[in-house]
């Protein structure tokens, strides 16, 4: 049977339009965007296009607002390095407790090597932003406040409009790690606060090794790869001509599609999670159903273990992905997990299904169809079946 991709969040298939717009630039349209000839010529023209894409897709001011680089971790990278540029007394650094990885293990970093503190504002059991807690350290010693726009295991969607107008009150820069909202949701940065936002392609079907870093026209900037003057000597190195191509096809193509996709992909979510909550007993949703991504279902099943559900899964060709990150050889409940304080017993049982443009209503079909058989498998195989309980009021 053909395979069920439900783990879109972790990585999208390529847009064959994507490959199709990609291919000249590794054929006949070879140059270097910096050499003087026609054959660079053409490549500084296709680039410029993509940059143009990508600011129509952000809502940026201007197309020179737009830096290329690598991909989301190098982009969250770059943007919290301006942190340590400030100086003007600000040392701190803001962020929340749910953040990717690529900014957390940055913030670590600081933290132990240059001085800078760092602090962690706490969610609810939804996955929602203590806003008091950000108020309360937010001030004149800030020097950055880096929010996700969306999370990548819950979908919850943090107010980055609000968060950034506060911190703009308080003389702060502020990031925003949209590697999981862009083409999903309507971006419009000329109508926020925004200074500086990471997306990456292979989110929005397009290649992977790509990624982007807005700057908001106007704000100093330190780069983090220092070598020519590309990207008006924001980010050393060659520029990847198709990469960047295809990232701008891609972007197009999202905000072209998106009032549509998104309308049809939030149904395709909302039956789905309907007929498991029907079907599969002590199940529940996690995150703030009302305000998150259309794709996005995170899902609690007490009492079983996520890495038995994803064993059966996977054999049945279903491939989704866990709320939990492998330590020590074992499973445990990730830091989003955790820092929503799930119970115990249904943090082990997190399951991730994301949906994209891909998906159809008989993808839905396939995952019910052995979905209730393989939550009950693993439960009886669990070490926490035996204390499990309905936490759907957690």
């Amino acid at each position: 049977m053909r395979p069920v991709y439900v783990d879109n969040n972790a990585t999208t298939r390529t847009d064959p339009d994507v490959v199709a717009a990609m291919l000249p630039h590794l054929t006949e349209d070879f140059g270097n965007p910096s050499s003087g000839h026609d054959l660079g010529a053409v490549a500084a023209v296709a680039v410029r296009a993509a940059r143009q894409k990508v600011q129509a897709l952000l809502g940026a001011l201007c197309e020179e607002e737009i830096v290329f680089t690598s991909g989301g971790t190098e982009s969250n990278n770059a943007a919290l390095l301006q942190a340590c540029e400030r100086g003007e007394g600000r040392n701190e650094l803001i962020v929340s407790a749910v953040e990717h990885p690529a900014i957390l293990a940055v913030c670590h970093a600081m933290e132990k090597n240059r001085g800078i503190k760092v602090h962690r504002i706490a969610v609810d059991g939804k996955g929602r932003l203590d806003l008091a807690g950000y108020t309360r350290v937010l001030g004149r010693r800030t020097a950055l406040v880096s929010m996700m726009w969306a999370n990548n295991e819950t979908g919850t969607i943090f107010p980055i409009a609000d968060l950034a107008q506060m911190a703009h009150e308080a003389g702060a820069l502020f990031h925003t790690d949209a590697v999981q909202a862009a083409g999903k949701i309507a971006i419009d940065l000329k109508a926020t606060n925004v200074d500086l936002l990471s997306l990456s392609g292979h989110k929005i079907h397009g290649p992977k090794g790509i990624g982007v870093l807005y700057v908001r026209k106007g704000v100093t900037f330190t780069p983090l790869l220092r070598g020519g003057h590309q990207e008006r000597a924001r980010r050393g190195g060659t520029e990847n001509v198709p990469a960047i191509v295809g990232l701008g096809k891609a972007a197009e193509l999202a905000e072209a599609r998106r009032p549509r996709n998104a309308a049809r992909i939030k149904a395709l979510r909302d039956d789905f999670e309907a007929l498991v909550l029907a079907c599969v007993e002590d199940s529940f949703v996690n995150g703030d159903v009302e305000h998150r991504l259309p794709g996005t279902s995170s899902m609690a099943f007490d009492g079983a273990e996520s890495e038995a559900i994803l064993f059966h899964l996977n054999k049945a060709g279903i491939y989704a992905s866990a709320g939990s990150a492998c330590t020590s050889g074992a499973m445990e409940p990730s830091h989003v997990l955790r820092a929503m304080k799930l119970p115990y017993t249904a943090a082990h049982g997190v399951i991730r299904f994301s949906f994209s443009r891909d998906n159809s209503p008989a993808d839905v079909a396939r995952v019910l169809d052995v979905l209730p058989a393989i939550v009950a498998k693993a439960r009886a195989v669990s070490p926490f079946a035996g204390s499990r309980r309905v936490a759907a009021s957690a």
